[in-house]
C-alpha cells in the first residue's frame, strides 16, 4: 500500500498506511536520535512524513496520537539524567522546492496581513547536520547542557559538553542573568576522516558519517570518551532568557559571538524570497568546500516581534523553515578493489569507480570499510543489506557521499550485476610486503604481521623504535625520521631500525655527509651519533617494547621481560610456541608459558607467536642484534620494602628524578605505580605544583610526603 497515490486511499486504507507510518517512523527516530545509528537516508526519512502529512491533511478525522506530525526526536536514553527544557526545542518544517519557500513567505504575509510592497525581512544560514544542544548559563556559568531528546525532555550531557572547546564555560561580556544558547554540535570533515581512519586501523567502530560521529561523541557516559574526539559547536537559537540582547534573529546571533560562542559567518538578512533562493544557490554551490556538513538552509523572520505574533504549528515554528538539498547519490561501475595499508598495519579495501558526479564532485574512489562490509555483513555476523548480498567487482553500485567527504557504496544494483562477477576474495598477504595478513577473533581489521619489514608500517614503526619509552635516541624525532628514510642515498637512508645504528658506518665512507645537510651541521649530528652509539644496550623490556609487536605496550613488555629475564629465552619461546587447534588443545608447553605469564593472555600470546613466526621479522631482528644488545631484565622476586605492594601516586614537579625514574624506582621496590588517586592509593609523592590529586588525597585521608620523604621512606640517597 506504500506506493499507493495518497489521492487513491480509502479511508479504511489510509488508516492502515498512518498505523504503518507511525510505527515505522518512530523507529527511525529512535534509531537516529537515541541510537545515533539511522538505517536510512535524510531524503528517504523526509519522504515517510511528507507522505504521513499528505494523508492527514486528507483525512484530518484520522489523526493518530501517536502520530509523527506531533512528536519531535525520540524518548530520552535511560543511561543519562533528565533535564526538562523551560522552551521546548521544536523542529522545523521542510521545503524541497522554490515554490514552498514562495509559500512560507506567502503565508507569513497573509498571516500577519501585510501589504504587497511591506518588506519581511528574513535570515538565511546553514542547517547543519549534526545533534541539537541546549546549553543553560547562570551569572554566566555553564550549568546544564541537554540534547533536544523528545523535545520536552532531554539528555544531561554537561560534563561531556565542558570538553567542547567551542563551548565557553564562562561566558564574556554583558550577558544575561539565565540564558539557554542553542545550537549544533557537529565534527569537521578532516576530522572526521582521521577519527574513522585511527578506528579502522586499531579495529573499532566505523561511522557512517560526521553527524552519528558527533551525535555518538557526545552521547558516552564516559566524558574522556567525548574530550578526545574533535567536536565543535554553532551557536544560533535561544531557550530561556532573562533579559533579551536583541531584537533580532540576526542581533541575537551577533551576541552570542560576543559572549564567545563560534557563529555561523554564512547567515545573512533578505528582504525577497529571491534573496534567500540566491543564498540557497551560493550555499548549494559551495557546500563541499565548507569542510563539515550541512543538509539545507534555514529560513527564519528576523524581527523577533513577528516570530513572537506567528507563534506555532504543532511540532514547529510558523516563521522558520528548513530549504533540503537534493539527496547526494549517485550509481556508477565498480571497477575493481583495491588494498591501502595503513601505517599501523591494517587493511583497508577501496573502491575503484566509474568516474561519476556526485553532488557537484567526480567521484573515483569510496571507501569500502572492511572485509566483512563487502560480504555484506555487521559485526555480529548480521545482514547489512536487505537480502544480504556481496559487493563484486563488476556491480552497479550506489554511492553516496558521506560527510561530504568520503564516498562510500551503499549498496548494490542487484538486477545489473554481470554473470560472471564473482565473490571478491579478501588477501590474506599484505600487498604491501608480502607478510601474512591475519585478523584476530573479535576483530573486524585484517592486518599485516610484518611490522619490522612492511614499507607501508616502516616509518611509524621507526618512531615508535626511537620513542621515549622505547630506545630513546636523543635527536631522532619525527622530521628526522622522515628525513631518512625518503633520501635515496645508500648512506643516508634508514629503512630498518638496524640502518639506524649503521648510519654512522655509512658516512664514513660516502661522499655525502650529514653534516653538510640543511637541518644538521658538524655539531648535531655529531650528538647524534653519540645519541645512537649510547643506545647500543638497552634494557630488555624497552627493545621489547621497541619493536611494535602488536599488543605489547609498555607494560605487557615489562611483564614478558620479568618472566623471561633475557631476550633470547624470550625469542625461543616464541618460535617454539604452537597454538591450540581446537577445543581441547591446549597448545605445547611454550605456548602455556607464554599465556601463564601474569597478565598475558592468548591474544598477546598470538601476536608474539605470529610476529616470530614472518621470516621477515627474523631477518630484520637478527640484523638488529648484531648491533644492540638487549640487557637482561633485573630479577624481581619477592621485594621486601617499606613501600612493596603498595599502590603509590606521583604528582606535581619531582626536582630530583623524573617522572620516569620515580616509577621505575617504585616498582623495582615492589609498589605498583598508578596515575590517578583512588580509595586504593595506599601513599602519593608529592612534588612542588600538586593540584587535584593531591587535593584527592587529602580528601580521602591518605598519606602524602615530599620527595625527601620519599627518599627516606625507601632508605636510599635522593
Amino acid at each position: 500500500m506504500s506506493d499507493k497515490p495518497v489521492d487513491s486511499l480509502s479511508e479504511t486504507e489510509a488508516a492502515a498506511e498512518l498505523a504503518r507510518l507511525a510505527e515505522e517512523i518512530a523507529g527511525h527516530d529512535l534509531r537516529y536520535h537515541a541510537e545515533d545509528a539511522p538505517t536510512i537516508s535524510d531524503a528517504d526519512y523526509d519522504a515517510l512524513r511528507r507522505r504521513n502529512l499528505a494523508i492527514e491533511q486528507r483525512f484530518p478525522q484520522l489523526v493518530r496520537e501517536d502520530s509523527p506530525s506531533k512528536s519531535v526526536g525520540a524518548a530520552v536514553s535511560e543511561k543519562f539524567g533528565k533535564v526538562t527544557h523551560v522552551v521546548p526545542m521544536l523542529s522545523l518544517d521542510n521545503a524541497f522546492a522554490d515554490e514552498d519557500v514562495s509559500e512560507f513567505v506567502g503565508r507569513i504575509r497573509r498571516f500577519l496581513r501585510l501589504s504587497a510592497d511591506e518588506p519581511v525581512v528574513i535570515t538565511a544560514e546553514p542547517k547543519i547536520d549534526g545533534l541539537s544542544l541546549s546549553i543553560r548559563y547562570e551569572n554566566g556559568r555553564l550549568v546544564t547542557a541537554a540534547t533536544r531528546g523528545d523535545g520536552q525532555v532531554g539528555e544531561n550531557v554537561t560534563a561531556n559538553a565542558r570538553t567542547i572547546a567551542d563551548i565557553p564555560n564562562v561566558l564574556k561580556g554583558d550577558f544575561p542573568e539565565v540564558l539557554e544558547v542553542r545550537g549544533e554540535v557537529y565534527m569537521s570533515h578532516a576530522d572526521f576522516a582521521e577519527l574513522n581512519r585511527r578506528n579502522a586501523e586499531a579495529g573499532k567502530q566505523i561511522f557512517a558519517n560526521p553527524r552519528n560521529a558527533a551525535a555518538g561523541s557526545l552521547r558516552q557516559l564516559d566524558t574522556s570518551i567525548t574530550a578526545s574526539r574533535p567536536l565543535r559547536f554553532f551557536a544560533y537559537a535561544w531557550g530561556e532568557v532573562s533579559d533579551m540582547p536583541a531584537d533580532t534573529q540576526m542581533g541575537m546571533v551577533a551576541a552570542f559571538g560576543r559572549y564567545g560562542f563560534k557563529t555561523n559567518p554564512l547567515m545573512k538578512v533578505f528582504d525577497s524570497v529571491e534573496g534567500l533562493l540566491s543564498q540557497y544557490r551560493m550555499i548549494e554551490a559551495n557546500r563541499a568546500t565548507l569542510g563539515y556538513d550541512i543538509d539545507g538552509v534555514v529560513y527564519k523572520v528576523d524581527r523577533l516581534d513577528l516570530q513572537q505574533r506567528l507563534g506555532f504549528v504543532s511540532r514547529s515554528p510558523r516563521w522558520a523553515i528548513a530549504h533540503k538539498f537534493p539527496a547526494e547519490k549517485a550509481t556508477t561501475t565498480l571497477l575493481g578493489i583495491d588494498i591501502q595499508v595503513g601505517r599501523t598495519g591494517s587493511l583497508t579495501p577501496v573502491a575503484r569507480l566509474q568516474p561519476v558526479t556526485v553532488g557537484g564532485v567526480v567521484v573515483t574512489n569510496a571507501t569500502l570499510h572492511n572485509e566483512d562490509y563487502i560480504k555484506g555483513i555487521g559485526n555480529s555476523g548480521q545482514a547489512i543489506r536487505d537480502d544480504g548480498h556481496d559487493i563484486r567487482v563488476g556491480d552497479t553500485v550506489i554511492v553516496q557521499r558521506a560527510g561530504d567527504v568520503i564516498p562510500q557504496i551503499l549498496d548494490v544494483v542487484m538486477e545489473k550485476r554481470p554473470s560472471e562477477a564473482q565473490p571478491y576474495l579478501f588477501p590474506a598477504r599484505c600487498p604491501a610486503c608480502d607478510s601474512h595478513a591475519v585478523r584476530e577473533e573479535g576483530e573486524v581489521v585484517r592486518r599485516c604481521t610484518g611490522g619490522l619489514i612492511c614499507p607501508a608500517q616502516a616509518v611509524e614503526r621507526l618512531r615508535h623504535f626511537v620513542s621515549r619509552n622505547a630506545f630513546d635516541i636523543e635527536g631522532l624525532g619525527e622530521k628526522q625520521i622522515e628525513f631518512f628514510f625518503q633520501s635515496q642515498d645508500p648512506a643516508l637512508h634508514v629503512g630498518s631500525p638496524a640502518d639506524i645504528f649503521t648510519l654512522k658506518r655509512r658516512q664514513e665512507g660516502s661522499l655525502t655527509k650529514l653534516e653538510n645537510i640543511d637541518g644538521f651541521g658538524a655539531t648535531s649530528t655529531r650528538k647524534l651519533f653519540a645519541a645512537i652509539d649510547d643506545r647500543r644496550q638497552v634494557e630488555f623490556s624497552r627493545f621489547l617494547f621497541a619493536l611494535g609487536i602488536r599488543h605489547i605496550g609498555e607494560t605487557n613488555a615489562k611483564r614478558l621481560a620479568r618472566h623471561y629475564i633475557n631476550f633470547e629465552a624470550f625469542r625461543a619461546a616464541g618460535l617454539a610456541a604452537v597454538m591450540p587447534e581446537g577445543k581441547g588443545d591446549k597448545g605445547n608447553g611454550a605456548w602455556q608459558e607464554l599465556t601463564g605469564v601474569n597478565g598475558i593472555g592468548a591474544i598477546v600470546a598470538e601476536a608474539v607467536v605470529e610476529f616470530f613466526a614472518e621470516e621477515h621479522n627474523r631477518q630484520v631482528l637478527d640484523a638488529l642484534l648484531a648491533e644492540v644488545t638487549p640487557l637482561d631484565e633485573e630479577r624481581i622476586g619477592d621485594v621486601s620494602s617499606p613501600v612493596s605492594g603498595k599502590t603509590v601516586v606521583f604528582t606535581g614537579s619531582l626536582e630530583k628524578m623524573s617522572r620516569d625514574e620515580a616509577k621505575a624506582m617504585a616498582e623495582k621496590l615492589g609498589a605498583k605505580v598508578a596515575g590517578s588517586v583512588s580509595k586504593k592509593t595506599d601513599l602519593v609523592v608529592a612534588g612542588p605544583g600538586a593540584g587535584s590529586k593531591l587535593k584527592a588525597a587529602t580528601d580521602l585521608g591518605i598519606e602524602v610526603i615530599t620527595e625527601d620523604q620519599w627518599f627516606e621512606r625507601v632508605g636510599q640517597a635522593g
